[in-house]
């Protein structure tokens, strides 16, 4: 028996983030004149990330954060091979709420980040040059953290499909795999309206608006070539 276990903004959201995570790491190392697309790309993953934050409450059964909220009990059943369940495992349901928190502090410090050269984040004048730079140096670090996530992710999908033979990636392309047992009790995917992915992209949009100085007054016109008499 197959059942929906991912709905299609849940994949949507997966694979644009991948995409975009790849896009700033590139764009962040090349540096230079590619940092505009590093900043552009930074708000469209807090634009993602803030849509799957509200997603996490408005979602489909198995994208909602009370549905694999990995609480110790849950963790304990699962090494002990006695948890049975769709959507995330324990284990799974960590390194996905732990890579939603790096890169939510990965794209909130680079918004007051600078490189001493010519480039700024968009939020950069609401902070002193003083904790811009710490903010700076942390982004910078944060990397390895995002490098070291993903990997696990990767790593993680590809155990699960080549040795444990439960293969994760196509379902989250697909939507569809086969249920944990025969009779189990879990069922498709429901919930997550259209009013509720309006709502969630709404938030999403209005968060990068903010992100990317929306309500910061607008810097003074360049002064004008003053006529000689």
């Amino acid at each position: 028996m197959r059942i929906k276990v991912w709905d299609l903004p849940t994949r949507v959201f997966h694979w644009t983030l991948f995409v975009a995570v790849t896009a700033a790491i590139l764009t962040g190392l090349q540096g230079s004149s590619w940092m505009l697309w590093h900043e552009r790309a930074g708000l469209l993953i807090l634009g993602l990330l803030t849509f799957r934050l509200v997603w996490g409450f408005v979602g489909s059964t198995y994208a909602r954060f009370a549905q694999f909220w990995p609480t110790p009990r849950k963790i304990l059943a699962y090494l002990r091979g006695h948890w049975q369940g769709e959507g995330h495992n324990p284990l799974g349901a960590l390194s996905v709420f732990a890579l939603l928190l790096a890169l939510l502090f990965q794209t909130g410090s680079g918004l007051f980040s600078n490189d001493d050269i010519a480039f700024e984040g968009p939020l950069r004048d609401l902070v002193s040059k003083a904790t811009s730079n710490w903010l700076t140096g942390l982004h910078r670090q944060g990397l390895w953290v995002i490098l070291a996530l993903v990997s696990l992710h990767l790593l993680a999908a590809l155990f699960y499909t080549l040795v444990r033979r439960n293969n994760l990636i196509r379902p989250m392309i697909t939507g569809w795999k086969p249920a944990a047992s025969e009779g189990s009790p879990a069922g498709s995917a429901r919930g997550g309206s259209l009013w509720a992915l309006l709502l969630a992209l709404l938030i999403g949009a209005l968060a990068v608006w903010v992100a990317a100085g929306g309500l910061l007054p607008a810097p003074p016109p360049p002064p004008g070539n003053l006529p000689t008499w």
